[in-house]
């Protein structure tokens, strides 16, 4: 039987990452006004339409990897296997502590993203910690 913690946790996350996959392949430009301001937006938008062409593509092809992500947590989320669970949870757990490190060591260098770098690196502990409190559950409810 699975358990519940683990389908709340998937659908959550499954939300996140289907809303901003969607924001970011149909509204990135609006996205990235509303987030960072106009100014800024300007400057990550690219100056020349070759720039921009490039960028919203790369917008694009990010949302859809995060579409696609939001979709995988869909389905793992009716997963029954009790291992299956704690593997993915540990998977999850390391992929936000990398990107978290990712943020930490390289993105707080470039300019125009530097300011964001701590709202975004806590947010991404935040949804790491959020499946090392289902791992802290699930381990509890099998030894007790």
């Amino acid at each position: 039987m699975g358990s519940p913690v683990f389908f709340l946790l998937c659908m959550l996350h499954s939300l996140v990452a289907l809303t901003c996959g969607i924001l970011m392949m149909f509204y990135s430009n609006e996205l990235y006004v509303f987030s960072r301001g106009n100014e800024r937006a300007s400057k990550l938008l690219g100056s020349t339409p070759h720039d921009q062409l490039i960028i919203r593509t790369s917008d694009s092809f990010s949302g859809l990897l995060l579409f696609a992500i939001g979709f995988l947590l869909l389905m793992v989320a009716f997963v029954k296997d009790r291992e299956i669970h704690s593997f993915f949870a540990k998977g999850c757990v390391f992929l936000h502590v990398a990107m978290a490190i990712w943020r930490i060591y390289f993105e707080r260098k470039v300019e125009d993203l530097g300011v964001d770098w701590v709202r975004l690196v806590i947010g991404d502990i935040a949804l790491g910690l959020s499946w090392v409190f289902f791992l802290v559950c699930s381990w509890k409810e099998k030894y007790d």
